[in-house]
């Protein structure tokens, strides 16, 4: 009789919970919900193949434009037997002052893309005017110098190329703004262009051309630190010099003048 009335008052203390099993409309929830996650994990699988199909998409076309703008700076330097190897060893250049200038900039890809293209726009140039032994004339430098925007042009609607369009565009620019097309100065010229700068002249000084012979090291590297200031970025300069002062391969000399570029 006590037991009762304690059940009573405090609720049953052997009170058994109601079991989800024996509720019809809760069974048919838990059944739902288990067909909804085999659905949504489908839906998830499905998409990341997707997913990964268009990366895969995406790396193709990126592997051929980049083949198809190499092919056509090739072609670029074949006019000129004097050039031969100047895009392999001037991305070589320009990557290795790039890292000890700005080590960030360095890893982007389309740094080193504008470092190999920077002279794409020469494919529009007659080779009259750019395999010429002899002084060009005035009307002659105005076709050449316009081969930096016509290489822009060129690489420009290439959706990965970014910061490479620049490059290609300015890298005959002058920190003192005595440059071409644009007349940029200082820090208005792309970091990565006032690096390209003096890669592309150091390689240019030590090169033979019709005109002249090669200068040693040591006199391009003395022509590079005159033009710290006016032609060069100071604080680029200052790690060039470090770079050619470390030798530890940075100069390109022998038959390593003319390497494999496989950055790109």
């Amino acid at each position: 009789m006590n037991r009762n009335l304690n059940d009573l008052v405090h609720g049953g203390s052997e009170a058994v919970s109601p079991d989800p099993g024996d509720d019809p409309e809760a069974g048919s929830l838990h059944d739902q919900l288990k067909v909804f996650a085999r659905e949504v994990g489908v839906l998830y699988s499905a998409e990341r193949v997707r997913r990964l199909e268009l990366e895969h998409a995406l790396e193709s076309a990126r592997e051929m434009y980049v083949a198809t703008m190499k092919s056509l700076a090739h072609v670029v330097e074949a006019k000129d037997p004097t050039t031969r190897g100047h895009l392999d060893r001037t991305a070589h250049y320009g990557l290795a002052l790039a890292r000890k200038v700005d080590p960030e900039l360095a890893e982007r890809p389309e740094v080193a893309y504008g470092f190999f293209l920077h002279d794409i726009g020469k494919v529009g140039i007659p080779e009259s005017i750019l395999c010429k032994a002899s002084p060009l004339t005035e009307l002659e430098w105005v076709v050449m110098r316009s081969h930096p925007n016509q290489g822009a042009r060129i690489v420009e609607p290439i959706p990965f190329m970014g910061e490479a369009v620049e490059i290609v565009r300015s890298h005959h620019e002058r920190f003192d703004g005595a440059g071409y097309p644009l007349g940029l100065a200082g820090e208005d010229i792309p970091l990565s262009a006032r690096i390209f700068a003096i890669a592309d002249s150091f390689d240019a000084m030590t090169s033979d051309r019709p005109y002249r012979s090669a200068l040693s090291t040591e006199a391009a590297v003395k022509e590079i630190l005159a033009g710290s200031g006016t032609q060069f970025d100071p604080t680029c300069v200052e790690a060039f010099e470090e770079l050619a002062a470390e030798d530890d391969g940075f100069v390109l000399t022998g038959r390593a003048r003319t390497p494999s570029f496989a950055a790109i």
